[in-house]
C-alpha cells in the first residue's frame, strides 16, 4: 500500500522510528507539510497517517485512492470526519495514550506554583545562600497543597489520574463532569461550586461546542481570591484576555497552561510575559516513553484496518 505520513516532526526529533510503517508497503515520509501542499502529497496515498495537518474535503475529493486516515493524536479536529464518512475513508485516533504525561505536568505546574522551585533555584545559582546569615531563607512564598481543595474540570482518563494524585497528595477533589460517574474517592459538584470552592481548578475535558470559552469572565470572577489556574486540554476553552486580567488584577494568584487558544503562540499572545503565569509549548503529551507509545498504538491501528479490523475509529 502506499503510505504517506505528512509532518513526522511532530511526533519525533530522531529520537523514534518510523521504520514499523514499511511492512505494510511503500512508506514517504515529511517532516512537515504545508496546508497548500497536502492535497499534492497524498493524491496518490492510500493510507494517510499524521498529527495536524489538515485533511478537509478538498484535500479528500482529490485523493481517490485514500482509504484510511490514522492519526498520531487523540483530537481529530483537524479531519472532515463527515466527508471522510461520506466517502467511506476510515479515520482512527489514539484514546488514552498521554493520561500519565499530562497528570505529571498538572503537577509540575501545581508543586511549581505552590513551591516556587524555579526562583529558588535561581537565588541559589547567583549564589544568595552562600551569602545568607541564616541556614534557610525563604524570601520567595510556599504552601503545602496537602489540604487544599483541587477542582477538576472533566472525568475521563486523565481527570480521574490527576484526581488519584490528588488523593495521594492530601487533597480534597471535586469534580465538575456533564457525564454522570461514580466515585466514593471525589466530589461531584456543579461547575459554579467547584469554581468558587476550589484552591486550585484545572482543566481536563474535551474541546466542543460545550467548552469552548468556558472558562470566561464570569468564570474566572467566580473564582476563590488567591487561587490557581491550570489547563493542559485546549487552548480555545479559555477566554486569554479574561484569563490576563484576572492575573494581573490578583484575583489569581498563579496559571499553568500547556496549551494556547493558538499555537504556535500566537505574537500578541495576551499571556506571554506574565510572570504568575507558566506557559509550556503543549509538552504534556511529549515525554519519550508517551511518544513511544502512541507510535506502536498507530502501528497497530494501521494493522487492524488492513484486517479488515479497524480499532479507534472515530467516524
Amino acid at each position: 500500500m502506499k503510505i504517506v505520513i505528512l509532518d513526522s516532526d511532530t511526533v519525533s526529533t530522531g529520537d523514534l522510528s518510523f521504520s514499523g510503517f514499511a511492512r505494510f508497503g511503500e512508506v514517504k515520509r515529511y517532516g512537515m507539510t504545508e496546508p497548500e501542499r497536502v492535497g499534492e502529497r497524498i493524491r496518490d496515498a492510500e493510507i494517510v497517517l499524521c498529527n495536524k495537518s489538515l485533511i478537509t474535503r478538498e484535500v479528500m475529493e482529490n485523493a481517490h485512492s485514500l482509504k484510511y486516515i490514522g492519526l498520531f493524536a487523540t483530537g481529530c479536529n483537524n479531519i472532515d470526519l463527515e466527508y471522510a464518512r461520506e466517502k467511506g475513508i476510515v479515520v482512527s485516533n489514539v484514546p488514552g495514550y498521554s493520561t500519565d504525561g499530562v497528570a505529571q505536568l498538572t503537577f509540575a505546574f501545581i508543586l511549581e506554583l505552590f513551591g516556587n522551585l524555579s526562583m529558588y533555584r535561581s537565588s541559589v545559582d547567583k549564589g544568595d545562600w552562600k551569602k545568607s546569615h541564616t541556614f534557610s531563607y525563604f524570601d520567595y512564598p510556599l504552601f503545602n497543597i496537602s489540604g487544599k481543595t483541587i477542582g477538576v474540570i472533566g472525568y475521563g482518563a486523565i481527570g480521574r489520574k490527576v484526581a488519584q494524585i490528588a488523593n495521594a497528595f492530601g487533597m480534597k477533589v471535586l469534580v465538575y463532569t456533564r457525564t454522570l460517574k461514580e466515585d466514593s474517592t471525589v466530589s461531584f459538584v456543579d461547575f459554579d461550586t467547584l469554581l468558587s470552592e476550589s484552591d486550585i481548578v484545572s482543566v481536563h475535558c474535551p474541546l466542543n461546542e460545550k467548552s469552548a470559552g468556558m472558562m470566561n469572565r464570569q468564570a474566572f470572577d467566580k473564582m476563590k481570591d488567591g487561587s490557581v489556574f491550570i489547563n493542559t486540554a485546549r487552548g480555545p476553552i479559555v477566554d486569554e484576555y479574561a484569563l490576563r486580567d484576572a492575573l494581573t488584577s490578583g484575583k489569581l494568584r498563579g496559571a499553568g497552561l500547556d496549551v494556547l487558544a493558538k499555537e504556535p503562540m500566537a505574537e500578541e499572545c495576551p499571556l506571554f510575559g506574565l510572570k504568575n503565569c507558566i506557559i509550556t509549548p503543549h509538552i504534556a503529551w511529549a515525554a519519550f516513553e508517551t511518544r513511544e507509545k502512541l507510535m506502536k498504538i498507530v502501528e497497530r491501528n494501521v494493522e487492524a484496518f488492513i484486517e479488515g479490523n479497524p480499532e479507534n475509529r472515530v467516524n
